[in-house]
């Protein structure tokens, strides 16, 4: 009989987990709180360890046809405007570990991914039933959602993200995700309204104290997304990712930035856009594989290991979670609680030593004395090796095809 996967969420990780576990042989039926199935948010960048994964889902053409390839990544300091260090992308990283480095909308990635959950047989999507409760049984594990009193299945994963509900029923853990101090101002323009040195397929960062800010073209190139990420007091309303930003407060923290880097973020007011403020949260890293799943029940992406977008991989660590948990449900010859634990067993010191990068990564591209000097004189002696990642790109299993 064919095994059965309940999924909670409906967005990027609950998407991936969807086709990764159709792709091992198993039904899915898929619980969104959200009426339609639909993903709003900034850009998103994906390295050549996500890309693989994609490819190996068959997704090739379909991000080929809405993300954008930078070809090189730059850094300069938000001061002076010098540029601090550069590192080849483009074919280099195809050469290097197998796939492109690609730049997209989040709003993009999840669609494709939603379309090819769509495309697969025996996946169940049920949109506007949040999952309120877990009946866990010893050999099922039901749910109450908002239209159904209890819903069987043979293993439940929760892809609720950072602001899970129900986590602490299967961890019993109940703490909040902790405030980081810092907060993501993002803004998305047409590409040919920002000035002309920023219109080139490139990522950009931008290094200053207590803050920084990144940009890079998404949807083909056509429009370039923006975040300046800067220290300071949360919104009372932490759960909620996308608030209305305070156009003055940026301006107070950019104040004495380099001249590009402002006439650069004055093309949004520019455009009659708003800054959207997006309150940062994480959880420390992962202690153990208990964190990923527990019985019949699994957790993916930020459920299970929210962290600081400062290696760029909040996103990527869910599709490679989802792959992972591809292989462990596939393991016919072992009980459903088990392949649970293969895959949070190979998952969770990935996902945490990701988590401790970002953050000491956060550390040091807010850096301010004598640290960011340091810090500045290292990328000009040392440029492209400091900006390589090597035991992340590489990640585990073979490499695809590059594009």
């Amino acid at each position: 009989m064919q095994k059965q996967l309940l999924i909670a969420g409906g967005g990027v990780a609950g998407m991936a987990a969807a086709l990764g576990s159709s792709h091992a042989g198993w039904d899915v039926r898929v619980f969104e709180r959200s009426a339609t199935f639909s993903e709003v948010g900034a850009g998103v960048q994906l390295g050549p360890n996500v890309v693989r994964r994609l490819q190996s889902w068959g997704l090739q053409s379909a991000l080929q046809a809405v993300v954008a390839i930078p070809q090189r990544l730059r850094v300069h300091s938000a001061r002076t405007g010098q540029e601090l260090a550069q590192a080849p992308l483009g074919d280099s990283m195809v050469q290097r570990y197998g796939a492109a480095y690609v730049t997209i909308h989040r709003a993009d990635l999840h669609q494709l991914l939603l379309q090819a959950v769509q495309a697969r047989a025996g996946v169940y999507i049920n949109p506007d039933q949040a999952v309120q409760d877990i009946l866990c049984q010893e050999q099922v594990v039901g749910i109450r959602t908002q239209g159904y009193p209890c819903v069987e299945g043979d293993a439940l994963l929760l892809a609720d993200g950072v602001w899970s509900q129900l986590r602490a029923q299967v961890l019993g853990d109940h703490s909040r995700p902790r405030t980081t101090g810092h907060l993501a101002y993002r803004a998305l323009l047409p590409i040919d309204a920002v000035p002309s040195p920023w219109r080139r397929p490139e990522v950009n960062v931008w290094l200053g104290p207590r803050l920084h800010a990144v940009h890079y073209p998404v949807r083909r190139g056509e429009m370039l997304n923006l975040v300046v990420i800067v220290q300071g007091p949360a919104p009372a309303d932490l759960e909620g990712w996308d608030h209305a930003a305070n156009a003055e407060a940026l301006q107070t923290a950019l104040a004495g930035s380099a001249p590009a880097l402002l006439d650069l973020l004055a093309s949004v007011p520019a455009q009659g856009q708003q800054w959207r403020l997006w309150p940062l949260s994480d959880r420390p890293p992962l202690p153990g594989p208990h964190g990923m799943a527990r019985g019949l029940v699994g957790l993916i992406g930020d459920a299970a290991h929210p962290m600081r977008p400062y290696l760029a991989q909040g996103a990527g660590m869910a599709i490679e979670d989802a792959a992972e948990l591809q292989r462990a449900l596939s393991m016919a010859d072992l009980d459903v609680s088990m392949r649970l634990r293969r895959y949070a067993l190979n998952r969770w010191q990935r996902n945490a030593r990701v988590q401790a990068r970002s953050i000491r990564n956060g550390k040091i591209f807010h850096a301010t004395g004598p640290v960011r000097w340091g810090r500045d004189t290292a990328m000009r002696v040392l440029g492209s090796r400091l900006l390589d990642v090597p035991w992340l790109y590489r990640g585990d299993g073979a490499c695809a095809t590059g594009w």
